[in-house]
């Protein structure tokens, strides 16, 4: 076993780490997620329709993230007219878009750490 120290909660959600051993990695490709964490075997695909929470923080981060680039994108609003709008659009679109990865994987991996500490972590350290 690894002689090292735990890491923080925070720098797991960050790394996308296991929210079990805080360690192993969550992804092992842009899209594609470990089936159980390399370092401890916690499943991460615990059931069907698991990680339908997920879509919900997906949300939130989507509307944050849209939120920033509108305000950063206002001032290029030119006398705040309807047509203005396509100009907003368009400069908001492709970094939102280069966005959905990033927001994809930090859903699934707050998803799962909010699972375990409440709840897999108050009933037992296994998973169901």
């Amino acid at each position: 076993m690894n002689a090292r120290p735990p890491r923080s909660r925070l720098w797991a959600m960050t790394m996308q780490r296991c929210p079990r051993c805080l360690r192993g990695p969550v992804f092992r490709k842009l899209f594609r997620m470990n089936s159980a964490c390399p370092m401890c075997a916690y499943d991460f695909e615990r059931e069907e329709g698991y990680f339908t929470g997920a879509m919900y923080i997906s949300y939130t981060l989507a509307l944050v993230v849209l939120f920033g680039l509108f305000l950063i994108a206002v001032p290029f609003w030119h006398n705040y007219s309807m047509g203005g709008v396509w100009t907003l659009f368009a400069i908001i679109t492709p970094p939102f878009l280069l966005m959905v990865p990033v927001l994809f994987r930090y859903s699934r991996v707050l998803w799962l750490h909010l699972d375990y500490v409440l709840s897999v972590r108050r009933h037992s350290d296994e998973p169901d």
